[in-house]
């Protein structure tokens, strides 16, 4: 009975919140437009794009820099640093933020940007593991994702990966939480709409980590999903869950053709 209520609350809630665009956008969005597939960047004002555009202004550069001296950084007892493996991250780190979460056999399933970071720190550097949204954490993994910014987004959802992608795929289909809500709901329904003082973009995540100005800082694509969760009325899970992962998977092919814009700025 309760799930019913709060059901039809959520729905009226809705209902009365969304409101349709006063005209349709007909502007020609250029890399970040591919066939109906816009970029959250197009759903941004002039002034926050602006932001993103120009490297000086964009406040989220300064963990790109941090990042780039963690690179090089040597940690823990084997006297490494991401660069003793992996060398110029230019060249070895520049199809990382296309192609992330990957299928990973030692596991046996989904390896995202932050997991591998912390697989290398803890089995090849016999470091310390960073915490999800620390400023190392983010820092690195905005470095490793910029070295792919102007890239598309094209991540393997076949072979190995499938089983993976169909779960993320349900995951985003499916209603939770009190609001009875998708994600489906507000990225895919009502792209376009307004949601109180905010307009719903399509989701994608070819930005992430991005700056907020809401945070005012960067922050990882798990913890937005937490905030949706947490926006529902749903238990969130934890940052670099499965349930997470394989969402990250689904998102990303949602998004193929998309430029990597690491770090990009949104409201």
């Amino acid at each position: 009975m309760h799930k019913l209520i709060w059901s039809a609350l959520g729905a009226c809630a809705i209902a009365v919140a969304l409101t349709a665009p006063a005209k349709a956008d007909e502007k020609k969005w250029g890399d970040y437009q591919v066939g109906d597939i816009r970029s959250g960047y197009t759903y941004a004002i002039p002034e926050t794009r602006a932001m993103q555009d120009d490297d000086v202004m964009n406040p989220a550069m300064v963990w790109v820099d941090q990042g780039e001296e963690l690179w090089s950084k040597v940690d823990g007892t084997e006297g490494k640093a991401c660069e003793s493996c992996h060398q110029n991250a230019e060249d070895t780190m520049n199809t990382v933020g296309a192609r992330y979460p990957v299928y990973e056999k030692t596991t046996g399933k989904l390896m995202n940007v932050e997991q591998r970071i912390n697989q290398c720190r803890t089995e090849r550097m016999k470091a310390k593991p960073f915490k999800w949204e620390s400023t190392e954490m983010l820092s690195v993994t905005s470095y490793v994702r910029h070295q792919s910014r102007g890239q598309q987004v094209n991540v393997k959802v076949d072979g190995d990966a499938k089983p993976f992608f169909e779960k993320g795929k349900a995951f985003y289909n499916q209603r939770r939480g009190l609001l009875d809500m998708a994600c489906s709901n507000c990225h895919q329904d009502n792209a376009g709409n307004m949601i109180r003082a905010n307009l719903l973009s399509q989701g994608h995540s070819n930005g992430f980590p991005t700056y907020r100005l809401k945070w005012q800082k960067p922050g990882s694509l798990h913890r937005r999903f937490r905030g949706c969760n947490k926006q529902v009325r749903a238990q969130p899970y934890a940052a670099g869950s499965d349930e997470y992962t394989n969402l990250e998977l689904y998102l990303a092919w949602r998004g193929r053709g998309l430029p990597v814009e690491t770090p990009s700025v949104r409201n």
